[in-house]
């Protein structure tokens, strides 16, 4: 259990140091700044360091420290609803932040910034992770250090496989952000969690579970077993193309690329409330009669 508590004090650490950074940063940068860079550099290098301290837990834990999946899923909870709460509105995943763009909420240019940041935060986070595991704290530390050297790919199934797990993941981990995205962080944190352990629960056997462009070429790019092309499709096409068809189907659009909404039809949100008849006494319905007369007749232009 020394190996355990020690990676959960790497966990606190990281999202400590992560945290004071994005406090520093929100009170140094202007609030476009702060939210387009700042933010999604630490949030990408809290990320990719916990998912990669975890894959060691997952990897060596069962015959090193002797403990199941039941707690390397539980602490992916834990990070991801951590994650949730602590991200202040930053993705760190490169399929969310397109996604963004292609729902006219965020300009070209902001994306693109997104995008080379959180990739510079997940090889920055690639990096200092491999440097702590070298300095071997740990047995799990000093085996994954041996094994880093050559590790091995997480794509354990075909590519056409690979590329339809990876879609399906992103496909409901996008679902779910479009879902609660304007919902309070106490609702959409646990949420977003409980839908990530879901799909690792599922899907990490055959692909490890990245959807996230970003994460994957930090963690397994590197790795033996597949070429750079295969990586590609698998692990950037699947998760984009995940992405599409759940915004797609969440709006039924895509506002970037086209407005008519082909799925739902546009109902009128204001309904003009029909009154009832009220019966109206015989004088009352014999005047309208008279002054129909009157002016189907015409004013008199007769004098006495």
């Amino acid at each position: 259990m020394a190996g355990l508590n020690v990676s959960i004090a790497f966990f606190f650490s990281i999202v400590a140091l992560c945290e004071v950074t994005r406090r520093l940063s929100k009170r140094i940068f202007p609030p476009k700044l702060y939210s387009c860079f700042a933010s999604e550099l630490a949030s990408s290098f809290q990320l990719c360091a916990c998912c990669l301290e975890l894959k060691m837990l997952v990897e060596i834990g069962p015959w090193v420290g002797g403990f199941g999946p039941d707690v390397s899923f539980t602490l992916l909870f834990l990070l991801f609803l951590v994650h949730g709460a602590s991200f202040d509105g930053a993705s760190a995943n490169p399929a969310v932040s397109l996604q963004e763009f292609l729902a006219l909420n965020s300009p070209f240019v902001v994306t693109v910034s997104k995008l080379l940041v959180q990739f510079m935060g997940m090889i920055a986070a690639d990096a200092l992770t491999k440097l702590y595991w070298s300095r071997e704290l740990t047995d799990f530390h000093m085996i994954q250090n041996i094994m880093v050297q050559d590790c091995s790919s997480s794509l354990r199934t075909s590519v056409s496989h690979g590329i339809f797990v990876e879609a399906t993941c992103s496909f409901f981990f996008n679902v779910a952000i479009l879902r609660f995205r304007s919902s309070s962080p106490m609702y959409r944190a646990p949420f977003v969690a409980l839908t990530v352990t879901a799909l690792a629960y599922t899907a990490a056997p055959f692909t490890g579970a990245f959807f996230n462009p970003a994460l994957a070429f930090a963690v397994t790019f590197s790795c033996s077993g597949n070429s750079l092309p295969e990586y590609m499709q698998v692990y950037w096409l699947g998760p984009t193309a995940g992405m599409l068809v759940a915004l797609f189907v969440y709006r039924g659009n895509i506002p970037r690329l086209f407005q008519t909404n082909l799925l739902y039809s546009q109902k009128n949100k204001y309904r003009i409330p029909k009154g009832k008849a009220i019966p109206l006494s015989g004088a009352e319905q014999r005047q309208p009669k008279a002054q129909k007369a009157t002016s189907c007749s015409g004013p008199s232009d007769r004098t006495e």
